[in-house]
């Protein structure tokens, strides 16, 4: 199957996306009439991620006025939800009423139609199948989540602002990845709620399932925990530069993680340990070996902190503040760092993490730690990050392909790929560069699957990708997004699409998305290499 989907992606990209979608094109909002502009598209050719499998066939479903949402068959609970939902996302831009009706009667012309089939072919936990025609559009899976992604993919079919038409045809779709994810740090500089939603939405809608949140570094401590109410009330008060800093209370975070299950978006919450912990060590003298707590810490250096590893206080924290973060957290993973703990001896580190993660399991989750984690001793199952790069040492990548043998799958987060805090070149204000410079396509122009065979590991052994998104230097909405877009994209592709990466067809897709952009005032980087519009 994974050969086939290889082949019918291979055949999209390579063939059906090949044509309008390779017109040459000057991009620039200051372009004179002599330049050339990118052409737009067809609809089912600018598609991102591009779709396994795509057959156009004759006229489409144009909405209109009588256009209704059916979810199937009556007191399907979730299912109704999904084409809420849906309704919602359209209602806008469409102006159309959409009303979600249940039930299948009366669906000859109806408009939209949601359906569940456990039995449908090729499309997999969360992929789906669209079939558009005159009388009506039908989005088919086995699971609500597949159906949520037919309903983006959908919104991509018609056109940024008025009803629009569906082209005719038939898309078939499934992701490569399990996990397609992206990390946000909002412990170097704090973020409300709202703003994460914000990104929940952008990246749900580019079929990203996962979102990865840093909520505790040296700079700040971001997460309520009853037992231990210091940590935010004063380990939150700080931030890179001095500022206020900020916490998340319990209902605020089950709110988000409720609003991002809700677009099919699991949420993995990062405590980072042992190293990375200033903000508690701040917070609670008893944390610290000699009883003395420091400072808070408002810079961006790394690798100073370590908690006390001889204590058993030490181990009562972890077990009340993981506790507490599971019983919120309803997906299946604990994050709890491991990395750049430069201040706690190696035996100690094998020793703390060991324990670490018992405390993970004791509570029902899956650990996800860093990479450095592969040094020490990862618990069955445990899953490591790796967010190593090009001039990451051979010894480093041999550990972690040993554990990768050993069964541990690895999710991949190449700093000098897909960190997004990095700059895109040398006029990128925000950002730092200690990886190198990140380019648009630099983020895409790569495969997960053969990305660490060099170094002897397996393709089986990938579990996903995740782009993570570092606050060093960023405070604001404008600069995340700058930094995240277009390059959150990339990996939303990588993710999904099973062909090999192709730039020629995929930066005139990404162009293609920039009225999708500008229509809900998303700040993003126009990088010169793709034909905007």
């Amino acid at each position: 199957m994974r050969v086939l989907r290889r082949t019918l992606g291979t055949l999209l990209v390579l063939g059906l996306l090949g044509g309008c979608l390779s017109c040459a094109a000057a991009r620039g909002d200051d372009a004179g009439p002599g330049d050339r502009r990118a052409e737009a598209p067809a609809p089912y050719e600018q598609l991102l991620p591009a779709p396994a499998s795509v057959r156009a066939a004759g006229p489409g479903y144009p909405l209109g006025p009588g256009t209704v949402i059916r979810t199937g068959p009556v007191g399907d609970d979730e299912v109704r939800r999904v084409g809420e939902l849906l309704a919602e996302q359209l209602r806008g831009p469409t102006g159309l009423p959409l009303p979600v009706v249940e039930g299948l009667e009366g669906t000859a012309g109806a408009g939209i139609l949601l359906r569940i089939d456990a039995r449908a072919e090729g499309v997999g936990e969360e992929g789906y199948r669209l079939e558009s025609a005159p009388r009506g559009v039908t989005l088919t899976a086995r699971t609500p989540a597949g159906l949520f992604h037919a309903g983006q993919t959908l919104r991509q079919l018609l056109p940024p602002a008025g009803a629009g038409t569906v082209p005719g045809g038939q898309i078939t779709d499934a992701p490569r990845f399990a996990y397609r994810g992206a990390m946000l740090d909002i412990a170097r500089h704090f973020f409300p709620v709202e703003q994460v939603k914000r990104y929940v939405d952008q990246l749900a809608r580019y079929k990203v399932n996962t979102l990865h949140l840093h909520l505790t570094d040296d700079q700040g401590w971001r997460i309520a925990v009853d037992s231990w109410p210091r940590l935010a009330e004063y380990g939150g008060g700080s931030e890179v530069g001095g500022g206020p800093g900020g916490h998340w209370t319990k209902d605020q975070y089950r709110d988000l993680v409720a609003y991002a299950a809700a677009r099919y978006v699991d949420v993995v919450p990062e405590i980072d340990m042992p190293g990375h912990v200033n903000a508690a060590l701040a917070s609670y003298a008893e944390l610290n070996c000699d009883g003395k707590a420091p400072e808070r810490y408002t810079g961006i250096k790394v690798g100073f902190s370590s908690l006390c590893v001889g204590k058993d206080r030490t181990y009562e924290f972890i077990d009340d503040v993981l506790g507490e973060l599971a019983a919120l957290t309803p997906g299946r993973y604990l994050h709890i760092g491991g990395d750049e703990a430069h201040s706690t001896p190696a035996a100690d580190y094998a020793a703390f993490m060991d324990r670490a993660q018992a405390v993970v399991g004791k509570y029902g989750k899956t650990v996800v730690a860093w990479h450095q984690l592969a040094a020490a001793r990862p618990a069955p199952g445990a899953v490591l990050q790796y967010w190593g790069h090009d001039k990451t040492a051979a010894a480093e990548k041999a550990a972690v392909a040993a554990a990768a043998k050993a069964g541990h799958p690895l999710i991949l987060s190449p700093a000098d790929r897909l960190y997004l805090d990095m700059k895109y070149d040398a006029t990128t204000k925000p950002g730092l560069a200690w990886a190198g410079y990140v380019p648009v396509r630099r983020a895409y122009d790569w495969d997960p699957g053969t990305y660490l065979a060099g170094s002897g590991v397996p393709a089986s052994a990938v579990l996903g990708v995740e782009a993570p998104l570092w606050t060093e230097t960023i405070a604001t909405r404008p600069d995340l997004e700058f930094m995240a877009f277009p390059r959150i994209l990339g990996l939303a592709e990588l993710g999904w699409n099973p062909a090999p990466p192709d730039w020629s067809g995929y930066s005139r897709r990404l162009a293609a998305q920039a009225p999708r952009l500008d229509a809900e005032s998303i700040t993003y980087y126009r990088a010169p290499d793709v034909p905007w519009p």
